[in-house]
């Protein structure tokens, strides 16, 4: 079973690469949604997380705000 994984991000925040560069690393495929030229994106990550900021991270529904790395790998099954 493949896992729905959306990485909200702009082309700006070192935090959001950060996280790009963590999944690609650990071979997760992931859709990067950057926001930055999307608003309509743009309210649907606010409307999932609350969050005005990035980067938010959504794992089958399970929204993760920031670079959260345990949170990620545990998510993620990654050791």
């Amino acid at each position: 079973m493949s896992r729905v994984i959306k990485v909200y991000s702009t082309s700006t925040c070192p935090y959001c690469a950060t996280v790009k560069e963590f999944l690609k690393k650990n071979n997760v495929l992931f859709e990067d949604i950057n926001i930055g030229n999307d608003a309509q994106k743009a309210r649907e990550m606010m409307d999932k997380s609350g969050q005005l900021g990035v980067p938010v991270i959504d794992i089958d529904g399970k929204i993760i705000i920031g670079f959260d790395k345990e949170e990620i790998k545990k998510e993620l099954n990654i050791k």
